[in-house]
């Protein structure tokens, strides 16, 4: 049983991984170089025009992905996108999908009340911790990025909360669209729980 995961995870266990050339090292020299100078901003603008697929599901803000999609563009030739929509490979065991989902009214207030109840439950204190690391590409997330920039002094903290509160929003929105992608998945409301039985009881029958 596999909950959760990030998309390309999910994807990783139920594909197999994509064989992704390996990027030398005068290709990742010079992206090195074009982000330095020109910045992240101008370089999701390049991936906008070469590769638009991925473009529209990855993390914008982070600029290792991106950095890395554009090191496979100018390396091969080709999109990144192209590399990791191969044909599947045969797994060893069957799969399947179920996806919870809840109109975007009901998800952001439980998005928003769930900022809530972390700032409450300590993520301030969680965050304050690790702030002395924040150059970490790992510590670049909803959450900690916009908490850092309170710690600097950009911005006050009701500011950085509301900040976290809609990129959290902004990323179930890019969740849900890679996902619609999936036509195995079978969709239900987190409250249809004798349907979702029912499903389950009709397909692991076997």
């Amino acid at each position: 049983l596999l909950v959760g995961g990030s998309m390309m995870y999910v994807d990783a266990v139920c594909k197999g991984i994509d064989e992704i050339p390996t990027i030398d090292a005068e290709t990742r020299e010079l992206m090195r170089r074009k982000y330095e100078a020109e910045g992240l901003e101008c370089l999701c603008a390049e991936l906008k025009l070469l590769d638009p697929s991925y473009y529209k599901v990855v993390d914008l803000k982070n600029p290792k992905r991106i950095i890395h999609a554009l090191e496979i563009c100018y390396m091969t030739g080709k999109t990144y996108t192209s590399f990791r929509n191969r044909q599947e490979r045969l797994r060893p065991f069957n799969i399947l999908k179920i996806g919870l989902i809840r109109n975007r009214e009901e998800l952001y207030e439980r998005i928003n009340h769930r900022v809530d109840a972390m700032i409450q439950g300590g993520l301030l204190e969680e965050a304050k911790a690790v702030y002395p690391y924040r150059q970490l590409n790992s510590l670049n997330t909803v959450g900690y990025k916009e908490l850092f920039k309170y710690f600097d002094g950009e911005w006050d903290l009701p500011f950085a909360v509301e900040k976290i509160k809609r990129n959290s929003r902004i990323y179930s929105r890019k969740q849900v669209t890679w996902f619609k992608h999936d036509e195995n998945i079978q969709w239900f409301h987190p409250e249809q729980e004798q349907e979702i039985e029912e499903y389950l009881d009709r397909n692991l029958r076997d």
